[in-house]
């Protein structure tokens, strides 16, 4: 699967990033006012259209959450699309929702900002098009419910995880985005996990950006302001393989430790070869599928909840299961 994932980055898809939040409660289409023109396609029996928005198509991850997109695309009476702009952009988001809003029978979302979309999901609610959040929750809006792994659990495990290696030392915290939910509730988990090891100074939070070069970059101007540093705590997909390249190109196996987080092509050899220590993946595939496949059931009858797709690690230990 993995290379697959290479393979699938050329079409610079969507999706990114990660998820957790408030727990929902379940609900069913009955206890919901469903919007007329959607209620009619159900009795007439026409394809539904569902779309699935991330706030950042050109992200690395994105093939891996398209795989089960595709798979959910592929079951009867449903259309998805993949929707998103290029580079985290609410108001892009914001705009390229609305101009689908009279062909759009559910959404499954991602949020760039929980402020700034919330308003937009809630009258979309309000208006009787249901809504579910998915890899990224919006515990601000009235979304109906989740999908995806609970960000401050999987932010304690990489703590953990990080304590663990290191033992004792000084560690730099790096994001894309240090101002987005998903980002706030890995750090929050992040520097709780890390509180249980006294004798772990957490430096700094690295703003790393986006782009690729902009990401090592970040990392290597870091390295250099803080030459007793020993570890990387990564808090997402893209700044995980940067942190370990930068390990390889400084000959610092075993004097700096790297955890982070999702299962791109270059953490996995990484991971294989010692230059990163743990990562934590979160079933994207399973998180694709779920936003459509759960908004298909609702609109068909069905009782959702909320689906925590749980918290995997990956080691030099177990990582060739995926080669």
């Amino acid at each position: 699967m993995r290379r697959l994932v290479t393979q699938l980055a050329a079409a610079a898809a969507c999706i990114a990033g990660t998820a957790g939040g408030a727990l929902a409660e379940p609900v069913n289409i009955s206890d919901f006012n469903l919007n007329p023109r959607i209620a009619a396609k159900i009795a007439a029996g026409e394809e539904l259209n569902i779309y699935v928005s991330y706030p950042d198509v050109s992200n690395e991850f994105a093939p891996f959450v398209l795989e089960g997109v595709a798979r959910a695309d592929a079951m009867d009476g449903i259309t998805a699309t993949v929707i998103g702009p290029v580079g985290p952009d609410a108001d892009l988001q914001i705009d390229q929702i609305e101009t689908l809003l009279d062909t759009m029978d559910g959404l499954a979302i991602a949020s760039v900002s929980t402020d700034a979309l919330a308003p937009l999901l809630n009258r979309m609610i309000d208006e009787g098009i249901p809504v579910i959040a998915y890899n990224t929750d919006n515990p601000a809006s009235k979304r109906l419910v989740f999908a995806g792994q609970d960000l401050v659990q999987s932010g304690r495990e990489a703590g953990k995880l990080m304590g663990e290696v290191l033992g004792k030392g000084k560690v730099i915290i790096t994001t894309l985005n240090a101002a987005a939910q998903w980002s706030l509730d890995r750090e929050q988990g992040a520097r709780e996990g890390l509180a249980a090891f006294p004798d772990i100074e957490v430096v700094s939070t690295l703003n790393t950006g986006t782009e690729p070069q902009e990401i090592y970059g970040a990392i290597e101007n870091a390295m250099l302001a803080n030459p007793d540093v020993t570890g990387i705590l990564s808090l997402e997909c893209c700044s995980t393989p940067a942190a370990g390249t930068w390990v390889e190109r400084n000959d610092a196996k075993g004097r700096v430790h790297v955890v982070g987080f999702d299962l791109l092509d270059l953490t996995v050899d990484h991971i294989a070869d010692g230059y990163i220590d743990a990562t934590i993946d979160q079933d994207p595939e399973r998180q694709g599928f779920e936003a459509v496949n759960l908004l298909a059931q609702f609109l068909h009858g069905e009782t959702i909840d909320d689906i925590d797709t749980g918290v995997k690690i990956y080691t030099s230990a177990n990582i060739d299961e995926l080669k």
